[in-house]
């Protein structure tokens, strides 16, 4: 089996080419850590949203709607206020509904740290350490290091990402994957034949800002779709669906992710997270841009300053120098 991991540029940047059997995917340190592309070569797949006439500019101009970007901050902060128990952060409302939106680890020049094989995978590692050095340390003075593995083996690509707190201060811990997966994903795929299955348990309400209302509702007959794997992710408008994430089964046994399927061909797409993934959201971009992003979040949107339990909210904190590490896989079938 063909297993290699190459340091190379793209457009003057840094990135790493993993190959495993019949996978490939490139590693953008450049464009913080995004997997800027995916593919199972055997059966034509190519898993996250792309484009061949981008340069490093474009991509980086455009870090959350392409490849599989890693967010901290997820999602937004009402009125851009970040609530931690030692301090309150105020940080600029980038989003038009009034709030901060996505955090600035995404949009970093990030450090390759190893491109290595071993018996049975190609391996990427990478990095980034957040201090004054950083442009938006002045808004939020919380020093902290990144670190991204990636792993691709004839079982698929396995991830991981650590945030280390190195301050003396408290780190609010909120982490989400922006994935931006092609739809349809297969060659001459059609968006019709798209299917998407996530296994949820209540709606999260959001108000007019995109803001929790802390009110969870029962599932309607819309989001009845995700459960029985009938929602069709692309050519309609899906804004920001979003639910507690439940335990799934795939093939008999216990699946904790998602599953997005070609129906004329059968090919899937399987995305697993691990558990400290709270939630799920799902979103377009209006449903006509042959992309959809299911979003695995460890807090529920605006999580520091919702007056909810957190076992609800999802919310934590390290404390100085403490770690966590998520995990996560992706694969096709």
């Amino acid at each position: 089996m063909n297993i290699s991991a190459e340091k190379k540029e793209f457009c003057g940047k840094d990135i790493v080419e993993l190959t495993c059997g019949k996978y490939t995917a490139t590693i953008a340190a450049f464009n913080g850590s995004n997997i800027m592309r995916m593919q199972d070569n055997e059966n034509g797949i190519d898993f996250f949203r792309n484009d061949p006439t981008f340069t490093a500019e474009d991509y980086q101009n455009n870090a959350e709607v392409y490849g599989f970007p890693s967010l901290y901050l997820p999602n937004r902060l009402a009125g851009g206020v970040l609530k931690v128990s030692d301090h309150t952060y105020k940080f600029p409302c980038n989003d038009p509904l009034g709030n901060h939106l996505h955090g600035f680890l995404h949009k970093r020049e990030h450090k390759i740290v190893a491109a290595e094989v071993t018996e049975n995978a190609a391996v990427a590692k990478t990095e980034y350490v957040y201090d004054n050095k950083d442009p938006f340390y002045k808004t939020f003075p919380v020093k902290f290091k990144a670190e991204y593995t990636f792993k691709l083996s004839e079982n698929g690509m396995e991830y991981s990402f650590t945030i280390t707190n190195l301050s003396k201060r408290q780190l609010p811990y909120g982490v989400c994957n922006h994935t931006a997966m092609k739809g349809p994903f297969t060659e001459n795929g059609k968006a019709e034949d798209m299917r998407l299955y996530v296994p949820i348990g209540d709606k999260v309400q959001l108000d007019e800002h995109c803001i929790p209302t802390c009110e969870f509702m029962a599932l309607d007959n819309h989001d009845k779709q995700y459960l029985t794997g009938s929602m069709v992710p692309v050519g309609q408008d899906i804004d920001n669906d979003m639910y507690f994430a439940e335990n799934g089964t795939a093939d008999g046994k216990p699946f904790y992710g998602i599953i997005a399927t070609d129906t004329a061909s059968g090919k899937q797409i399987r995305y697993e997270v691990c558990k400290d993934f709270k939630f799920w959201i799902i979103w377009n971009d209006h449903g006509d841009k042959e992309y959809f992003c299911p979003e695995p979040m460890s807090w529920i949107i605006d999580a520091p300053n919702r007056p909810l339990p957190q076992t609800e909210s999802g919310y934590i904190e390290l404390a100085p120098g403490e770690s966590k590490t998520v995990t996560e896989k992706i694969y096709s079938m």
